[in-house]
């Protein structure tokens, strides 16, 4: 699992699902028992938590639906967006759940008696569902909130890159980032001892005879902002997406697009190769 790929909007969410957890716990009302006979001060008010039994629906529909909305936002980003359930993508099941959440905790809220007064839990209720909800429905639409929840991992001491696929992978030879590379598109690698610089030299084609197109090799890259990658097939909707600060490697070209791998093994095609950084 590539944790790098969450954005700071699937922090947000995740976050405001923790603190409707916690406001969970927190006096929702107080309710006042007035004295009917007027012989006495009445029975003291009452403080409950949306944990006590009268309490279950609204736990349910509030709490409980904001912690399926953050664990439908990281299932999406883990497996990809292209993951479906009915025909809709899991983050859109997440942001409509989220919406609800803000309709429950509001019907809840004005739904009491004349007796009842909300406490803070209630109101701290209602301010992390606006602001799960917020997030939810901004989290691929608004820049600041696309941009990765952590930043690009730290090169080791001494190297240039880092090791895109953990410590068990190579870090040398062509393909890899901190390997020598011929910088022409999908060149070959070096040779030690050619006279030529390291490049082994061709033999060139008769003339009027179209030249060869370059062999293509895999090589590390890099995107500069989250990016789709669709099925080799042509099918509609992403198989995954690309995000800054991971490594992926290119298998394959096909015309200006590239034929790429994810960490997880996932292949498809990146449509948009503008920009990205070559290991």
């Amino acid at each position: 699992m590539n944790f790098r790929s969450f954005t700071r909007g699937d922090g947000a969410v995740i976050g405001a699902a923790v603190l409707l957890l916690i406001a969970s716990f927190l006096p929702f009302e107080t309710i006042k028992v007035p004295d009917l006979v007027g012989s006495g001060p009445g029975i003291a008010p009452v403080s409950n938590s949306l944990w006590h039994e009268g309490y279950l629906d609204i736990l349910g529909s509030v709490t409980l639906a904001g912690l399926i909305v953050a664990a439908l936002f990281a299932v999406a980003r883990l497996r990809g967006e292209g993951t479906a359930l009915l025909g809709l993508g899991l983050g859109q099941w997440g942001t409509a759940l989220a919406v609800f959440t803000v309709w429950a905790t509001i019907w809840a809220m004005f739904a009491g008696g004349q007796y009842e007064t909300h406490a803070a839990g209630a109101w701290l209720s209602l301010l992390f569902a606006l602001v799960l909800a917020a997030a939810a429905v901004l989290s691929d639409r608004h820049p600041a909130l696309k941009a990765p929840l952590l930043g690009a991992p730290k090169p080791p001491r001494g190297q240039g890159y880092p090791q895109p696929y953990g410590p068990g992978q190579p870090g040398g030879g062509y393909g890899y980032p901190g390997a020598d590379q011929n910088p022409s598109f999908g060149g070959r690698p070096q040779q030690p001892g050619s006279p030529t610089g390291g490049m082994t030299p061709e033999p060139a084609a008769p003339y009027g005879a179209p030249a060869d197109a370059p062999e293509f090799a895999p090589f590390w890259f890099a995107v500069p902002v989250a990016r789709p990658l669709y099925p080799e097939d042509g099918s509609a909707g992403p198989v995954a997406d690309l995000t800054p600060g991971t490594w992926y490697l290119a298998v394959d070209q096909r015309g200006p697009a590239l034929v790429a791998q994810t960490q997880d093994g996932r292949r498809g095609v990146l449509q948009d190769t503008t920009g990205i950084q070559r290991g």
